[in-house]
């Protein structure tokens, strides 16, 4: 007797640095995922964690543990249900994603290059840590729906 088993939708979230916007989505569909879903985060040119991005997330009670950046060649040769850039700069240096079902792109504000008080720096990285929540619920809930059902190993 064959079955379907569901397996988790792998979900690559790409920006220019991977350091603020991806590492964001990544965390944060961790958490609203329940293991629905395998997230994962690189850029296009990795350039480090931004503290002020682990930081915000922290204060918003979301654990990033291991959080590091990465290049998106350590992702090539795997195969993702959605790529989503979030960044234009990602958008146009990584237009399609090789072993990518399915693209798509969310323009956030990169936080990193606020300017002004450590204060008020800090209130662009929360003003884009909720706008990549809201976003990223939706697609939880939405995506979640049509998670892709695999064949049960027989045996």
């Amino acid at each position: 007797m064959t079955g379907t088993v569901e397996r988790p939708i792998r979900v690559l979230f790409v920006c220019t640095h991977n350091s603020a916007r991806s590492i964001m989505a990544e965390a944060v569909l961790r958490r609203e995922g329940g293991g629905a879903f395998e997230p994962y985060s690189a850029g296009t040119e990795a350039t480090g964690v931004n503290p002020l991005t682990m930081q915000a997330l922290e204060e918003a009670g979301i654990d990033a543990p291991g959080a590091r950046s990465k290049s998106v060649t350590e992702f090539y040769g795997q195969s993702f249900d959605y790529v989503i850039t979030v960044c234009d700069r990602a958008r146009e240096s990584c237009p399609v994603f090789p072993g990518a079902n399915q693209s798509l792109h969310w323009g956030f504000d990169d936080p990193s290059e606020a300017t002004g008080t450590d204060d008020e720096r800090m209130k662009t990285f929360r003003r884009v840590l909720t706008e990549v929540t809201g976003r990223v619920k939706t697609f939880a809930l939405l995506a979640g729906k049509e998670q892709p059902a695999q064949p049960a190993p027989l045996g």
